[in-house]
C-alpha cells in the first residue's frame, strides 16, 4: 500500500514522501495514529493544502523536544533491584521502568520514548537513548544497583559485578604495612 507520510517516521521517510509500505503496517500504526495518509489524489491534494500546517506544528514540536532534550540529556536514574553475587538481576529492567523513574524525576516521558534494543539483566550503568520527537534523542543514564549505597558506588565508578575474595584484598594490604614499618624503623 502506499501512503504519504505526515511526519518524519524511522527507517521509512521524512514528512511529504510517498512511500509503499505493508498492508498491515500502515492499517494497524500508520493511519490509526495519524502519521500517514493513503495515497490517492485526493489526499495527494489535501496533503498540499496542509503541508505548511503540518511543517509549523513539527517544527513547534521539535523545537519543545530540544528545550526537554537539553534538560533531560545526562540524567541519571536509579534503579534498586534484586541480583545475584556476579551481578546478574533476578528480573529484568523494562522501558517501563526506566520511564517511571523518569516520570518520578520530574520528566514527562512515555515508555514508547525509551528505546531498549534488548531488556536490561545486569547490574551497573547503562546509557539508554530517549526519543522524544522523531529528529531529537538524547541518552539518560539508568543506574541498576542492589541497594541505594551501591547505586553511589557505582556512580563514583566501581565496578560491583566483580565477585571478590576477602582474603586477596587482605593480601593485598599486606605488602604496603611492611613498607610503611620498614620506613619508620628507618627513620629511628
Amino acid at each position: 500500500m502506499e501512503v504519504i507520510l505526515l511526519e518524519r517516521v524511522a527507517k521509512l521517510g521524512q514528512m511529504g514522501e510517498v512511500v509503499r509500505v505493508k498492508d498491515g503496517f500502515a492499517r494497524n500504526f500508520l493511519l490509526p495514529k495519524g502519521k500517514a495518509l493513503r495515497a490517492t489524489k485526493d489526499n495527494k491534494a489535501r496533503f498540499e493544502t496542509m503541508k505548511v500546517q503540518l511543517e509549523a506544528r513539527n517544527l513547534e514540536l521539535k523545537n519543545e523536544a530540544s528545550k526537554v532534550g537539553a534538560k533531560l540529556a545526562g540524567t541519571e536514574v536509579v534503579l534498586v533491584r534484586q541480583a545475584g553475587e556476579t551481578g546478574q538481576l533476578y528480573g529484568s529492567v523494562s522501558t517501563r521502568d526506566i520511564a517511571d523513574a523518569l516520570t518520578a524525576a520530574g520528566f514527562s516521558v512515555g515508555r514508547q520514548q525509551v528505546v531498549l534494543n534488548h531488556p536490561i539483566k545486569t547490574i551497573g550503568l547503562h546509557v539508554v537513548p530517549v526519543l522524544l520527537h522523531p529528529e531529537v534523542e538524547v541518552t539518560v543514564k539508568a543506574n541498576v544497583a542492589r541497594s541505594a549505597e551501591e547505586a553511589v558506588r557505582q556512580s563514583r565508578g566501581e565496578d560491583l559485578s566483580v565477585v571478590r575474595d576477602d582474603e586477596d584484598e587482605d593480601e593485598a594490604f599486606e605488602p604496603a604495612e611492611t613498607e610503611a614499618e620498614a620506613e619508620e624503623t628507618e627513620e629511628a
